[in-house]
């Protein structure tokens, strides 16, 4: 009895040396689609995510002076918003200090109605929908350029610079979807461009035959797509087997290094334009060059799309809790809503709203089996 006495001070006290010597843990959470049809995108967006955390826990991270470790928690949502949902709580009741994501305007959505409600902030990498910040939630963010101004640019392109007459539109019925094809639809007002058909199918659907056909008989110079590279690909063999010899339009969900392997050669050469919101010129392609190079020697593949948005998010999210001198997310985020930061992608800043200032836009056709960068517009 008198041994067991001594010990439980000593036992106490050792608990306490632990603790004190144990390095802080900053969790922030990704969540992007690891399983389903867009994949190949949440896998990018993943080890971007992974090269960032292990980048800056390398140097080492330090908080006002003190080294911390921080530690990724990736989360797969499957493009499907109650799954979505399900891993935004799970990443709440897992005290995340920030989260990465999500990829779909579909899951980003309704997500992030939970983060907020846990006053935890979000920078989304590749949500396009308005609707995400016109919610007004505090700490929302994004580092891309909305489907207001992606879709919009594309109908003023269409009729202005490829001087389209007739234009069909189809969208895959999602948030995404529905709100770039939305978008580029009022970009075609006060130009002499009529629309001839509009028509929608899944993100799920295989099989476009009954559309494509009925929009053949109209006649259009462009079929415009809202929606994802995994629907477009097929679509595209589908419009050449059916003698559709109009250009596809579409936004940056379409607009992947993948959609030739998806399309095989129905991808034509400059039959295709389309949209990343994002892109680089000057100087600071070198830097995405240099980025896309480090990328391609960890991880054995090239970037697909969104990899360095997400490596820029998780940056700018690391230096806002370093000039907060805390990683508690009501500490940081007013500096996350003044920051500005030079990343891959260029110069983020954020408007009152949580969008990007300034953002831009990369138009690209293909040519050779290849993704090929036209021009970078604002």
């Amino acid at each position: 009895m008198q041994s067991t006495t001594k010990l439980i001070p000593f036992a106490i006290a050792m608990a306490f040396a632990g603790s004190a010597g144990a390095q802080e843990v900053v969790k922030i959470g990704h969540v992007a689609p690891i399983s389903g049809p867009s994949a190949h995108l949440g896998k990018d967006m993943e080890n971007a995510a992974h090269m960032a955390i292990d980048e800056l826990n390398a140097k080492p991270f330090t908080i006002n002076g003190k080294k911390v470790t921080l530690r990724l928690q990736p989360e797969d949502d499957g493009a499907d918003p109650k799954q979505g949902t399900a891993v935004a709580q799970k990443l709440v009741d897992a005290k995340v200090n920030g989260v990465i994501g999500h990829l779909n305007s579909g899951t980003t959505v309704p997500a992030s109605k939970i983060y907020n409600d846990a006053g935890i902030p979000e920078i989304s990498p590749a949500t396009t929908a308005p609707q995400y910040t016109r919610q007004h939630f505090p700490g929302a963010f994004r580092v891309v350029a909305s489907d207001e101004k992606l879709g919009s640019i594309l109908g003023k392109y269409a009729a202005n610079t490829l001087k389209a007459k007739n234009i069909a539109i189809i969208d895959d019925r999602t948030t995404y979807g529905q709100g770039v094809a939305t978008e580029f639809t009022k970009g075609l007002k006060g130009t002499n461009v009529k629309v001839v058909a509009k028509e929608f199918t899944q993100a799920t659907a295989t099989d476009y035959t009954a559309i494509l056909t009925s929009i053949r008989a109209k006649k259009p110079d462009v079929v415009f797509f809202g929606g994802m590279d995994s629907v477009a690909g097929p679509m595209l063999k589908q419009m050449k087997a059916l003698g559709i010899n109009a250009l596809m339009m579409g936004g940056d969900g379409m607009c992947t290094e993948a959609l030739p392997r998806l399309a095989g050669d129905a991808v034509g050469e400059g039959r295709v334009i389309c949209a990343e919101a994002g892109g680089v010129k000057g100087p600071q392609e070198k830097v995405m060059d240099d980025f896309r190079a480090r990328f391609q020697k960890r991880f054995g593949v090239g970037v697909q799309l969104y990899a360095p948005y997400v490596y820029d998010a998780v940056m700018v999210m690391a230096q806002a809790m370093q000039n907060a001198k805390s990683a508690e997310p009501a500490k940081y985020l007013p500096e996350l809503k003044k920051i500005k930061y030079e990343g891959v992608t260029g110069t983020i800043q954020f408007d009152q709203n949580g969008d990007l200032k300034d953002a831009p836009l990369t138009l690209f056709t293909y040519k050779g089996g290849k993704k090929t960068k036209m021009d970078v517009i604002r």
